[in-house]
């Protein structure tokens, strides 16, 4: 499981790198919980959909969930959510 939170941008990659690093090398699914997330940039969009390519090739998946409005909004521009393998929890319903 990885989470990210706060905001991840492309000057905070290096925080995350290790724990990429450590979920590239996961042979089987590996879930991202965004619940934490206030703001991404298409950086992190952009490691999610290299790891889901690595995991894609093990025969694994990956799950998305939690991500507030905005940054499922970017999920969507980007097109994470169509990538083979990525599986993006649906929003929750508004009571």
């Amino acid at each position: 499981m990885l989470r990210c939170s706060g905001d991840e941008v492309r000057a905070t990659q290096a925080r995350r790198r290790r724990a990429f690093s450590r979920a590239l090398c996961s042979r089987r699914d590996v879930t991202v919980d965004l619940t934490e997330l206030a703001f991404a940039d298409a950086s992190l969009m952009l490691d999610i959909a290299m790891l889901a390519r690595r995991l894609r090739t093990a025969r694994a998946q990956l799950h998305v969930r939690g991500a507030q409005p905005q940054v499922r909004q970017l999920i969507e521009r980007v097109g994470l959510h169509r990538l083979s393998g990525v599986h993006v929890e649906p929003l929750p319903a508004l009571a």
